[in-house]
Formats: C-alpha cells, structure tokens, sequence
C-alpha cells in the first residue's frame, strides 16, 4: 500500500495554542489579500485538547490582538483572576509574601487550556484550516535539496514486532511549502530537526519543569471563584527549584499542580509524590476535604528562558511556541507568549509565500513584545542554581533595582548533568496515599483516560539497554521510577535475582520527563501510534 500524498501551502504539527494561532493568522492573512491558502493542522491527539495540558491563568494580550471580538465570539474564558496569594511554607505554617510584580494576575483570567484550543480550532475550521486529530507526524519529508518539504504521519496496525496487523493503514504524506513545528514542548520532530540542522548549536542549554496537575471539585463553601495561589518552600528542599499553584475556576472547581525543574540532584526525589506531600499541608488540605478528584495528568515545559531559545528557521520551515521555548518561568505564563509566536510566524510564512521581502522569523519577533518581556526575565530561573533564598534575594534585586536590564545574563546547565549518584544523596521517605487527598501513580493515570493500542512498537526506546541496569540502577537507583509520573518505568527481578527494566508504555502521559532526565540521555521519546496517549477532558 502506498502513502496518500496531500500538499497544502502549511502544514502546521500540533494543535496546541501557537498552532492554532498560527493557522487563524494565516487565513486571516490570506481573506485580506484576497488569496487562497491551503492550511493543514495534524494533531496526535484523539481530538484537539485531548493532550493539553496547563494550569492556566492566561493573559489575554495574544488573543487581543489574533480576535479581538473573542468575547462575543463566546470563548471559554469565564472566571477572572481577583486576587493574588503567594505563600512561602514551612511545613507546619504559611507564611504570605508580596507578590512579584510578573506573578500579579489582574485582568487575566483562570482557564481550562484544553477548552480555549478546542475553541481556537473552531475558529481556525471557520476560516477553512484543516485540522486532523488523531494522526501522529513521524517523519520529516525533505526535498532532493535537503530542505524540509512537510511531514508524513505515522503508519497504523503496525504490531509489537514491527510486522503488518490486519488493521494496518499506511501513512500520509503532508507536503507543504512551509512547515511550522508546534509540538510543545521536547517534541520528538523538533528534537530531529534541531540536530539535523544545528539549531542549538552556539545557544545555552534549555532546561525543563516537570508540571503535575489534578482538577478538583470542592465543596461550595470551600470555593473562591478567581483565587489565585502560588506557593514555594515545603515540601521541596531549599536547593530545588519548584512551586505550587491553587486556581479556583467555575463551577466549585479548582486545579491544583506542583511543578519541579528537573535540574534536581537527589535521584531519589518524585515529583508525583511531592506533589501528593504539598496537598497535606494544613494550609492546603481544608481545601480540598469534602471534595472529589475529576483529573489528573502531567506535562514537561521549556523553562530555560530567552537565553535557550533555539536557532528558530531551518529550510521550509519554523519552530513555534513551546517547542522553541517561548515560556516565561519567572510569570509561570507561557500561552500569550506561544499565541504570540505563532501570530508572529504566520506573518512571516505568508510574507514568504506572497513572494515580498520579511524580515527573519527571529528579527521579527526580536521588534514584539514577547522577546522584551523574555529577555526582561532572563535571569530569575537560573538564580536560583543559588538556592530558594538565595535565587530570591537576586530576583528582587533584578526586578526591582535593575529593573530586568542587568548587564549580564546567566547561564543555564543542562538538567540531565545535575543528578548525583544516590549514594551520595539522602534517600526520601514518602508516605502512602490516603485514596481520599494524596493518591497513588496508577490510580491517577486511570482518571487521566491514557490509552495506547496494546498491540503496537514501544514509544519509548533504550539507545543501549544495557545502561538501564549498569549505569541507572547501579549508580542513579533507576530514578525513571520516581521522575515518572506515571509508572511507565519498572525494575523487576527474576528468580535469580537479576533485574531488568519494564517499560509499562501503555501508561505513558507523554510528559517527555524521561527523554529530558535520563542521566546518559538514553531513553528517546517517539510519536505512539495516532490517537494514543491521554485524553483531558478539560485541563
């Protein structure tokens, strides 16, 4: 069976907000010169949103600016932001502080992002984007002259071995004149192009948070529509770098979420079991007594700042949004920034198109808004290789003295060369899950509705499986165990007592954690088959 061959003018992957962004823009574009264009957005995703996943509190500056009418075009945005809370705990108390000038969230408001990109693909399908969920893009198509000519979504019913099933569809071929990478964040497609084309080269190492999240629903007395917490301190050490939010949303509910850089160096801390720990916090856990858990899923995000943002052109295409690293850590924000990118990329794409000089994707975004307010920031997230006190003490110092113009710019450390071996670190003791406020992996992948076709090729591939036993178990204790939020990675043992790693791929939440911690950077994450992975309902 032949691939079906489809060409459009963009092919953009990933229907994520700079994506979607991105594709409205260029239709727009299109309507007012009066020309056709051929836009095509494939998402791997069951549906659109279904792998989306952020706290989120959004700015609405981006969506100001790509549909300004967007209130009486009914987008999901119903709960402002009214008031800020930023807590430093202790593990008994809570102290409040004054809340950083970039965490202040008035005229912002508190979202499920799942919903806004469901929203936004309904708009982008109104103006004639073609959008396919369900299909995962597995390869990079390129001219004979090397130049990126689109992508080719991967083949379906191939088994375990590799062999043809009865089910077995090939793939199909998206040509285009220009290709926009929207994968997020650690996207397989963009970690290929980056080394194909050398695309980091010369830039500082992006480092990552791991970000956990559960959507309650609380008991009415306990909601505070608009609410806004953020918290640092317990129950992470003082060395590493993580925080917590609490956003009240509609209808009694309220998401909570912890996030961890993963420039951690104890390889026996878990993120998931930290976050269960914070909830138990007596500031924390009234909240959600009485109450019901309705989600639960996991997501990496690009937190390396202005300074790691990658060469964003190759040849027939561009990187946008979190796959590039738009995020701004310090504002814990990164959708106005994503949307912003891909405003900015469609500009430039349709200029290219129409024949007329543009500028670089890069000097263009360089003249907005978005790389001012980067590069105003750029020093917060690495200040903290400090410490928390430390990190806080030189982040008033930048906000408030030099005014985010430092006449210097500190660097990043990749997070996969900070971990130290476990014998050297203190083992961390978690206590068990209640069922009613801290809860197990497995019990939490359930309600995240992940689901993978049994019968298919692992996604998640050892480059030497050797190193799982010699180097991460003999010296690291396996950390893919505890990083993992959600019990892909396993050490077993058999009778004779020697061990072996289980991949459980099936569970996977496609957080990319693991290609982006993995020590020796051994584990590579890959597109599971189309329509695989989670299924958010509404986060």
């Amino acid at each position: 069976m032949q691939r079906e061959r489809m060409e459009y003018d963009v092919v953009i992957v990933g229907a994520g907000p700079s994506g979607l962004s991105a594709a409205i823009r260029l239709k727009q574009l299109a309507a007012e010169a009066g020309r056709e264009l051929a836009v095509c957005v494939v998402e791997k995703g069951s549906e659109v949103g279904a792998h989306i996943l952020s706290g989120a509190v959004i700015e609405t500056r981006s969506l100001d600016e790509l549909i300004p009418d967007w209130k009486e075009k009914g987008a999901p945005l119903v709960t402002p932001a009214t008031e800020d809370y930023f807590l430093y705990l202790t593990e008994k108390s809570a102290i409040r502080l004054p809340t950083p000038p970039q965490m202040r969230n008035h005229g912002n408001y508190i979202i499920s992002l799942g919903n806004l990109c469901r929203w936004l693909a309904q708009q982008a399908e109104a103006l004639g984007v073609e959008i396919y969920p369900g299909f995962a893009a597995a390869e990079v198509l390129y001219d004979a002259e090397g130049r990126v000519a689109g992508v080719a979504t991967g083949d379906m019913g191939i088994g375990r071995h590799g062999e043809k099933t009865d089910r077995y569809q090939p793939g199909v071929e998206l040509a285009a004149k220009e290709t926009l990478i929207a994968e997020g964040c650690r996207g397989s497609l963009a970690k290929h192009l980056m080394a194909r084309f050398g695309l980091r080269d010369g830039v500082q190492p992006q480092t990552y948070g791991i970000g956990i999240k559960e959507l309650w629903e609380v008991a009415p007395e306990k909601h505070k529509p608009g609410s806004v917490t953020h918290t640092i301190g317990w129950p992470l050490d003082a060395r590493t770098y993580g925080g917590s939010f609490l956003y009240h949303l509609e209808n009694n509910q309220v998401a909570v979420g912890f996030v961890v850089g993963l420039g951690y160096e104890n390889p026996w801390l878990s993120p998931f079991d930290e976050f269960q720990r914070f909830k138990t916090h007596p500031s924390i856990r009234p909240v959600f007594e009485g109450g019901r858990r309705i989600a639960y899923g996991a997501r990496a995000i690009s937190a390396g700042g202005y300074q790691a943002i990658p060469k964003l052109e190759f040849p027939g295409g561009l990187l946008i949004g979190d796959a590039a690293g738009f995020l701004n850590a310090p504002k814990i924000k990164g959708t106005h920034t994503a949307m912003k990118s891909g405003i900015v990329a469609a500009e430039t794409v349709f200029a290219r198109l129409s024949g007329g000089a543009a500028p670089s994707y890069r000097e263009a975004l360089e003249r907005t808004w978005l790389m001012e307010e980067l590069r105003r920031v750029r020093n917060i997230k690495p200040s903290f290789r400090w410490g928390l006190y430390g990190a806080l003490a030189y982040s008033a110092l930048d906000t408030y003295v030099f005014r985010g113009r430092a006449p210097w710019t500190l660097r990043n450390q990749a997070d996969h060369e900070k971990l130290r071996p476990a014998a050297e670190m203190p083992r961390i003791e978690y206590p068990k899950p209640d069922g009613k406020i801290t809860f197990d992996k497995l019990s939490s992948v359930f309600i995240s509705n992940t689901n993978h076709e049994e019968d298919q090729p692992p996604h998640l591939k050892l480059r030497d499986p050797s190193k799982a036993i010699s180097v991460n178990w003999e010296i690291y204790r396996s950390p893919e165990q505890r990083y993992c939020p959600a019990g892909v990675y396993e050490i077993v043992e058999d009778e004779g007592g020697a061990k072996r790693l289980q991949i459980n791929a099936q569970n996977c939440v496609h957080c990319k954690t693991c290609d982006i911690k993995d020590p020796l950077q051994n584990i590579d994450w890959v597109v599971p088959e189309g329509g695989g992975g989670p299924n958010y309902p509404n986060m």
